[in-house]
């Protein structure tokens, strides 16, 4: 694993990127330093950027997003995020899975995330037992954070057996420097009670698919950036990609910037990202 102070090294022996962007381009409320000018490089130097992102919202929803925090579409060549995978699904249900779901969904998450479900052939309901499914986009942070708030709603969704749809596999998030837990940690919950999950987003190898169509670049020319173990590089890892994990991210707090802690924490998860970097900046 090499370790950079920037990411201009990495970017001659590429062609296409697939960035995260809460972690390495923003902390869900602003950009971090250097990112948006570190896409306007890559732009420049004649290379494809793709962002992924396990947001469980519609990727138009994303885009406007990064627009209001002045990251406007002509930095990047297309974005694609859980939410916009799990509204696909539902609209054109894959296998025999998501085609019994039936109609009647409860959505354990915020309003806001609800967009994801709009101009479905679907019926929200606002408890388990009129429910034939679930949707989890994750805790509401503006009314709790706290895992042990869910508890009664997941015991009783597991008590009728209903399958969820997790919109976001990762376990947490960090927001405006608040570590927040996400949709991953009710799903891997619901799990616990013996609950049937299913999830779109990083590390599953299938939400890589339509990012390399995205992107028009064969896959080893292609590099994926990425704060998270978990879910950015053991996704890249599945996909048969080179990765670059950055530092200043999720893990930030746990590492500390110590060379033989994040050697270990990479061992120890199995993964072994090309490269790793402070922060995404050129």
């Amino acid at each position: 694993m090499r370790f950079l102070d920037s990411f201009a090294p990495l970017a001659a022996d590429y062609d296409g990127f697939i960035l995260d962007l809460w972690g390495v381009i923003h902390d869900g409320v602003t950009p971090y330093p250097g990112a948006k000018d570190c896409l306007a490089a890559l732009r420049d130097a004649g290379k494809r950027a793709v962002l992924l992102s396990n947001a469980p919202r519609p990727s138009a929803t994303a885009r406007a997003v990064l627009r209001a925090m002045g990251i406007g579409e002509e930095l990047y060549s297309g974005i694609m995020t859980s939410g916009e995978a799990t509204r696909l699904a539902l609209a054109n249900p894959p296998d025999d899975w998501f085609a019994k779901l039936g109609r009647r969904v409860l959505h354990i998450g915020p309003e806001r995330d609800r967009v994801t479900l709009d101009g479905l052939d679907l019926v929200l309901v606002d408890g388990p037992t009129d429910a034939d499914f679930i949707v989890n986009t994750g805790p509401d942070e503006m009314q709790s954070v706290a895992l042990h708030d869910y508890e009664a709603v997941l015991q009783n969704c597991a008590a009728l057996n209903l399958p969820m749809i997790c919109a976001n596999p990762d376990l947490e998030v960090i927001r405006g420097g608040e570590r927040l837990i996400c949709a991953g940690a009710l799903a891997q919950r619901y799990e616990e009670l013996g609950g049937d999950v299913r999830s779109f987003g990083k590390p599953d190898r299938a939400i890589y698919r339509p990012v390399l169509e995205m992107l028009g670049v064969p896959s080893a020319r292609v590099l994926a950036v990425g704060d998270a173990l978990r879910t950015d590089i053991a996704g890249a890892t599945a996909a048969g990609l080179d990765s670059c994990w950055v530092l200043g991210g999720i893990h930030g707090e746990e590492l500390g910037g110590d060379e033989a802690r994040i050697r270990q924490a990479a061992a120890a998860s199995g993964l072994a990202p090309l490269a790793c970097i402070p922060a995404f900046r050129w």
